[in-house]
């Protein structure tokens, strides 16, 4: 028997209602409940993808969100984040906190990125836009020993 991570099924969701955006929420929470995210992190990483599901709506005109468990240690959760929208003009100014192109507080992209471990923004005008990113079960620290 080997100790080698099983294979990643990739689930796949589609993102063009409202309805559609709670069932990516709590999609992600029972998938990063199962891989042993702690209370704090799920809460970060279902509030990075409720913006990021919204904006595929919103902005991109609907699509998907492809759900990828990480098994290698330590876990994590892959969600990546597709639309055939109209794609970002600037991508920069898009990632800068207050950008808004909707009537929002223009936290959302920005917001998102620092809810997560890793992210990644691929867009061109008129290609659609998406967003990748990785969340990380954090493992707390051993206890230490007292001196002997």
């Amino acid at each position: 028997m080997t100790d080698a991570p099983e294979p990643a099924r990739t689930t796949r969701l589609p993102i063009d209602s409202d309805a559609d955006l709670v069932w990516v929420r709590q999609r992600v929470r029972q998938a990063a409940t199962a891989l042993g995210f702690g209370l704090v992190q799920q809460t970060k990483l279902v509030t990075a993808a409720s913006e990021l599901a919204r904006n595929t709506l919103v902005h991109g005109g609907g699509g998907h969100v492809d759900l990828t468990p990480l098994h290698q240690k330590p876990p994590g959760l892959r969600l990546a984040f597709v639309d055939t929208g109209p794609g970002i003009d600037d991508l920069e100014r898009a990632m800068t906190d207050g950008c808004t192109s909707g009537g929002g507080l223009g936290l959302g992209l920005s917001g998102a990125r620092r809810l997560v471990q890793e992210f990644s923004l691929d867009s061109r005008p008129g290609h659609g836009t998406t967003v990748t990113v990785v969340a990380r079960v954090c493992g707390v620290p051993a206890p230490r020993q007292a001196p002997g």
